[in-house]
């Protein structure tokens, strides 16, 4: 997919936006053109199927989305199958019913002359009846047989989505923004799940009349018949032409929208900094062009999809015109009786709503194609190597960690770590210390297996984690990150988290040793309160608990990423002789700026542009007036 400007085609942009808004926004077109690229690079370089990749230009495809969607559908097939045949047997009950009123009509017209016989008239009225009853039953069943399927469809696309974030490496979300994932999960999978439960219905129920009607149109009078569909069938081609003109937009307005949910995530996420540094009017500005991009193309795409219905309309009212006229003049010339026509008023309204609700179903096929192909992009994302084969037990771990000849970049083009290597011996306390950008998360990151190293190896124990589940990975470590991460529950909760067996002893052992036992006290429910509100914790109070909740892991290795960074210098120091009795008798990783935090550690390693440098304890580097010397230096007065 070329990259397109925020007007398509090179349009003006529409509404009522003024020159002066879009000059005022002219500061943000390179930066808006440059995440247009991303997108449908994004959009068109990653997704590939069976079928091939997927094109940014022109989606998937609706037959290729809808044999990805069956193929989610298989365990329904039954249930879906099932609603078929009741669509076609409800379907033929509804043609047949013409036919007693052709019936009914003919023996009014006929008793004028020589008596109604009204036993025989009101047994076909009766027989009517019957077909309209038996008709909705089956019309009943079939829809609900249809909405069972497809919500458990959705269901299962919704599944399926989850499972493949859990699986996909965080490479994938370094390069693509939060809002737009969500965007996919949400807008595009709510977008199938409507389309399978109108569209999907209407088109089973609405080709079977169809193909009912015609028959039934030839059987009683195939002059008729032929005339009426004639001009059935020239609208529902104009209805086609119309179709494959909108489907563009309908997938442009898809990746328009996740672009918007993408800006809107980052920047309400930022908000503060929005306000601190006066961006508001720039960020409105670029939120108005994302806007206006996503109103050109949602206009377009809902005014050409619009046009269905009147054209059905038009084309049905055109039935009518021909079947009466057509009827009329075989009536007069004595070929058909007038019962015919009124069959045939019906006939054609059967032959024409069928028609309309295809149209209409197309258009929400249009939608279908375009949440269907970004969705099916997710999911055909490159996920991490599958490790069913590797040993599923957890070996107890004394915590010897060795890194040999360890090299990584985030891109093949730009390598961070050279050449690293070190060894930590169990129950070491270790400080990673350097500039920023040195690659001392990306050590922990790699170490945690969140990246996969490109040469070398690290050994827990002289086992390479490579030859270890991820997850058997994970369960080795507790992480006090700098970014907090707390979700809407009590504090118990937020405490605990995953970790089975906390007794209420150790809970309060924790929640003293960091220092929240007031906190926790002034709560309204205690540690059972409902944390609800962003703001109802300080920065420092969430990195107490998430402190507390490494101390509850009790896991045989930690990690602590300027773990104190969000504190007060008087609690630094409570949190310091909290984690000293935390990192005791275990492997301990800490990453710190604030140097005045590591004193103690066993070893420190100094890292620069993704080598170390020195290594040793605090007090022989600064002998040594190196490297870290300086760095410590630059921190604190060397009087001191």
């Amino acid at each position: 997919m070329s990259d397109q400007p925020m007007t398509l085609q090179g349009e003006e942009p529409q509404g009522s936006a003024s020159s002066a808004v879009n000059e005022a926004a002219a500061g943000t077109e390179a930066a808006l053109k440059i995440r247009d690229k991303e997108l449908s690079t994004e959009a068109g370089g990653r997704g590939s199927g069976p079928e091939g990749p997927a094109t940014g230009g022109s989606g998937l495809g609706i037959a290729h989305i809808l044999k990805r969607l069956l193929l989610f559908a298989r365990p329904y097939w039954p249930r879906m199958i099932m609603a078929v045949m009741l669509a076609v047997v409800g379907a033929a009950l509804t043609v047949i019913g013409p036919h007693y009123l052709e019936r009914i009509t003919n023996e009014i017209q006929k008793g004028l002359a020589t008596g109604i016989d009204m036993d025989e008239v009101r047994r076909l009225i009766l027989i009517s009846i019957t077909i309209l009853v038996l008709s909705f039953i089956a019309s009943y069943m079939q829809a609900r047989l249809m909405v069972e399927a497809t919500q458990r469809t959705s269901q299962g696309l919704r599944t399926g989505l989850n499972r493949k974030i859990d699986n996909m490496p965080l490479s994938y979300f370094d390069k693509t923004s939060h809002g737009d994932t969500l965007s996919r999960v949400s807008n595009d999978v709510d977008t199938l799940s409507q389309t399978l439960n109108s569209a999907v219905s209407s088109v089973i129920t609405g080709v079977a009349t169809l193909l009912g009607a015609s028959l039934m149109m030839f059987i009683t009078e195939w002059r008729m018949a032929l005339a009426g569909m004639a001009a059935a069938l020239l609208g529902f081609s104009l209805s086609l032409y119309i179709m494959k003109r909108s489907q563009q937009y309908f997938i442009r307005r898809q990746r328009e929208l996740g672009a918007l949910n993408g800006l809107i995530e980052e920047t309400y996420s930022g908000h503060s900094v929005l306000r601190v540094y006066n961006a508001e009017a720039s960020a409105r500005h670029e939120f108005h062009n994302r806007n206006l991009a996503l109103y050109n193309t949602s206009w377009k795409a809902d005014f050409l999809g619009g046009l269905m219905n009147p054209v059905m309309m038009f084309v049905g009212n055109l039935g009518y015109v021909v079947v009466c006229v057509v009827g009329a003049i075989l009536v007069i010339n004595g070929t058909i009786p007038i019962g015919v026509i009124v069959s045939f008023m019906i006939y054609i309204r059967m032959f024409t709503n069928p028609l309309t609700s295809i149209a209409q179903a197309a258009t929400g096929f249009q939608n279908a194609t375009a949440a269907g192909t970004r969705v099916f992009e997710l999911l055909d994302e490159e996920e991490m190597d599958d490790e069913s084969g590797k040993p599923a037990e957890v070996m107890p771990v004394r915590g010897h960690v060795e890194f040999d000849h360890v090299k990584f970049g985030y891109s093949p083009e730009r390598e961070i770590i050279h050449d690293f290597s070190a060894e930590v011996q169990p129950g070491q306390k270790v400080a990673i210390v350097g500039p920023t950008g040195a690659g001392k998360t990306t050590m922990v990151n790699l170490l945690m297996r969140f990246y996969e190293i490109d040469s070398g190896q690290i050994r827990i124990d002289g086992v390479p984690i490579a030859e270890m589940r991820r997850e058997n990975v994970d369960a080795l470590f507790s992480m006090v990150l700098q970014d907090t991460w707390m979700f809407k529950g009590t504090m118990r909760e937020n405490l605990v988290y995953r970790t089975e067996g906390i007794t209420q002893e150790r809970l309060d052992a924790a929640v003293e040793e960091v220092g929240l036992t007031e906190f926790v006290k002034q709560l309204p429910q205690g540690i059972d309160t409902v944390m609800e509100e962003e703001g109802a914790l300080s920065a420092g109070q969430k990195q107490l608990v998430t402190i507390a909740r490494a101390m509850l892991a009790d896991d045989p290795l930690l990690i602590l990423d300027e773990a104190t960074s969000s504190v007060d210098t008087r609690t630094e120091q409570l949190i310091q002789d909290s984690v000293d009795k935390l990192t005791e008798g275990r492997t301990s990783f800490v990453i710190a700026h604030r140097l005045s935090t590591i004193r103690n550690a066993d070893i420190i390693f100094v890292m620069r542009d993704g080598d170390i440098v020195e290594t040793g304890k605090h007090e022989d580097l600064l002998a040594e007036g190196g490297f870290y010397a300086d760095l410590y230096n630059s921190q604190f007065d060397p009087a001191e």
